[in-house]
């Protein structure tokens, strides 16, 4: 199976179409009037769609066991055709495309074995995939024109006694979302942070360090009173999502907010805690900046 153990949860939405062609107009009055001999075809096909939903998993065997929150059967007669449509929700990491086909498909195999012996000439047609919501898709970040200043904030670094691992992690991901950045090594040191900030020129200032409990992490008490606004629940996400991974991310003290019109973010001076905060808020967190400009959330 495909790791997913870096993304987010998103609800994700899918609806799949099938189409069973029938031969004749006797077999869909069958079919309305409830007098195929199987029983309910439409409860049947229902009742056997949910299931296969259900099971997609045990059959497919990339396909990750996932919650099944919501499932939606409906059905369409036009002329000799019956449209068949399967809506799957989850909120989860991954999407239900393959969910909501494989209902799709079930419902309308369990149309064909009960109509087959009163219609011969019972056919399924199209499947596939009518829409989806959730994921990348569905929150499109343009990134382009960003610039950064990665600051990292560290003593030993700073010296040459230990090498820069955290800030080359964020400017990395920045690079893979098409953001430039440049990396400015400083010591753990409350005026130099002040200054890092306040000469800063790019749209984005992330702080890599200084974020923990020890004598020296001061970051975030020196960047807090300089900002304009606290991005309080790009703060909280980052926790979160660092707590379902790690017990220790609850030590963190990581800060978020806006000054002069720049994100400033001050993120764990470790390579795998950076690593986390910036799968558990980018691209989304760049969605601030349409805000600023007073585009609606929903824009």
């Amino acid at each position: 199976m495909v790791d997913i153990t870096h993304k987010i949860n998103t609800l994700r939405e899918a609806t799949a179409i099938a189409i069973v062609r029938t031969s004749n107009q006797d077999t869909i009055t069958a079919l309305q009037e409830n007098k195929v001999p199987k029983g309910n075809v439409f409860e049947m096909a229902k009742a056997a769609g949910l299931l296969g939903v259900k099971k997609t998993p045990e059959l497919l065997p990339d396909c990750h066991p996932l919650p099944i929150e919501y499932t939606g059967i409906a059905y369409k007669i036009e002329g000799l055709e019956i449209e068949i449509a399967v809506t799957v929700k989850t909120i989860y990491k991954t999407g239900v495309e393959v969910e909501a086909m494989h209902g799709a498909s079930i419902v309308a195999l369990t149309f064909y074995d009960m109509l087959k012996p009163i219609d011969k000439n019972v056919e399924i047609g199209t499947i596939k995939l009518q829409q989806k919501k959730g994921g990348k898709s569905s929150y499109k970040i343009d990134a382009s024109g960003l610039t950064a200043e990665v600051v990292v904030c560290s003593d030993s670094i700073s010296k040459g006694i230990a090498e820069d691992k955290s800030g080359k992690i964020i400017a990395s991901r920045l690079k893979e979302l098409g953001i430039e950045s440049n990396i400015t090594i400083i010591a753990d040191d409350s005026e130099k942070i002040k200054e890092a900030l306040n000469t800063a020129t790019t749209e984005l200032v992330i702080f890599t360090g200084g974020t923990g409990v020890g004598p020296r992490d001061v970051t975030p008490e020196t960047i807090e009173p300089l900002l304009d606004i606290k991005l309080k629940g790009v703060e909280e996400q980052m926790r979160s999502y660092g707590q379902e991974r790690m017990p220790y991310a609850m030590l963190s003290r990581s800060v978020a907010g806006l000054k002069d019109g720049k994100v400033v973010l001050a993120l764990p001076g470790s390579s795998k805690g950076v690593a986390e905060c910036m799968d558990a808020i980018f691209p989304h967190v760049l969605h601030v900046f349409k805000v600023i400009e007073g585009t609606r959330h929903d824009g």
